[in-house]
């Protein structure tokens, strides 16, 4: 330990020989308790509707579910700038730490909190207390968690390694996706929407210890004199304002990879409320959802590491453009199971292999002392203003307009604005990331 301390001295990364696979996993771990949180309350909105948001009719209640998921990401921004920050100035190590005990009260406390039958309107204010709880965690881990993994990754798999944040969400997507199917086939309906949804979050506190000791026993990337610097505060506006656009354009790069995401987690009630799919059926498509996520982010951090990042950007992003809308009309008008799993599967595949890149481009223009801040920033603007959003609008589409075409429609528009920022970036392959 006291070789790694001598070299983390002078180079403010850790050797070789210390990246291990604990290591990575540690550094993954809060984004996929995280993502399967978010992915649970997702999953289950029509029931968790029904417990705390009773209205005068389903569409009201799951309108007000899903606005409450929107309430997870106002709190994002903040996350992200105070952690973010923390995350450059104390270190990776810490910020991380700090981001795993908010996961814990946010998850608790959507695992107890009774139902509106049972404390009246404090059950709604309590939820919304957990989810803003939760945003605010996972605003500052993602700028922290992926800057550790591109400074402790050889230069020539940075890609790679990077985009195991995407497949720790996709791990945790089809963990919640299965739990969801098997508590369907187990469980009669009514003991389900009553209290069987609550088993998954109960479940996610079961992994949060192992979470706390694997980031508790990582190195850190940060040096001495980054971390310890009296001055580095002083220094983090400036640096931001050299850095604006370079933040500004990434915001618009992660509207076109959170829009589809949330998309794929939504596609669970589209299935239910605008196809008619049976609960047990349409949680399928998480299943899908998961299993293209961690195949296709593994496969987009390969690539880009082969070919450049602006290439793996582009590519999948403008064919999703293309098939967004025919994929939504062939699903609308064959309405089987096989053409869910298959259109889920296809936009997952492409807005992974797509954000992987993404995810590896943006921290290496960023300069080390404020690139968790400027990455955090970045993130949870991007997923708050757009991600936390799409569920709610396309919900709100699909009843007003009467179009189930709703959600293709937001892809290719979101997908647009997002292939134009990327083409304002220039190629980040090779580039220096410990300066």
């Amino acid at each position: 330990m006291a070789q790694l301390t001598d070299f983390e001295t002078q180079t403010g990364a850790p050797p070789a020989s210390a990246i291990t696979r604990k290591v990575v996993a540690a550094a993954v771990a809060g984004n996929a308790l995280e993502f399967y949180d978010f992915g649970t309350y997702a999953f289950f909105a029509v029931f968790i509707g029904k417990a705390f948001f009773p209205a005068a009719s389903e569409f009201t209640s799951l309108l007000l579910s899903v606005t409450v998921f929107g309430v997870g990401f106002v709190t994002r921004p903040l996350g992200g700038i105070l952690i973010g920050a923390y995350g450059d100035r104390a270190g990776r190590k810490p910020a991380m730490m700090l981001t795993i005990l908010l996961i814990t009260l946010g998850t608790l406390g959507l695992a107890l909190t009774p139902t509106y039958e049972s404390i009246g309107i404090a059950a709604p204010i309590l939820v919304v207390l957990c989810r803003l709880v939760q945003g605010l965690a996972l605003g500052g881990e993602v700028g922290p968690s992926t800057s550790f993994l591109i400074e402790i990754a050889p230069p020539e798999k940075r890609g790679l390694y990077a985009s195991w944040q995407f497949v720790s969400q996709g791990l945790a997507i089809l963990l919640a996706g299965v739990m969801g199917v098997s508590l369907g086939k187990l469980m009669a309906p009514a003991d389900l929407a009553a209290w069987g949804w609550r088993i998954p979050f109960a479940a996610g506190l079961l992994l949060i210890p192992v979470a706390i000791y694997l980031r508790h026993h990582m190195p850190e990337t940060m040096a001495p004199r980054a971390s310890g610097d009296a001055h580095a505060a002083p220094r983090l506006m400036p640096l931001l304002r050299q850095n604006a656009r370079v933040i500004l354009l990434s915001i618009l790069i992660i509207l076109g990879g959170t829009v589809p995401t949330y998309v794929g987690m939504y596609m669970t009630t589209y299935a239910i409320n605008t196809l008619k799919f049976p609960p047990t059926i349409a949680l399928v498509s998480v299943v899908a959802l998961g299993i293209s996520t961690v195949v296709f982010s593994l496969v987009g951090g390969w690539l880009s590491d082969r070919f450049g990042r602006k290439p793996v950007m582009l590519v999948p992003r403008i064919l999703a453009i293309v098939l967004a809308y025919p994929a939504f009309m062939w699903l609308f008008e064959v309405r089987t199971t096989t053409a869910l799993i298959g259109v889920t599967s296809m936009l997952a595949a492409l807005t992974f292999i797509s954000a992987s890149a993404s995810l590896v481009a943006i921290p290496e223009l960023l300069p080390i002392a404020v690139r968790s801040t400027g990455l955090s920033i970045a993130y949870a603007l991007g997923v708050a203003l757009f991600g936390g959003s799409t569920q709610l609008v396309v919900t709100w589409l699909i009843g007003v307009t009467g179009d189930p075409m709703a959600p293709a429609w937001y892809l290719v528009g979101t997908g647009i604005i997002s292939v134009l920022a990327m083409l304002a970036l220039p190629e980040t392959r090779g580039r220096e990331v410990m300066s």
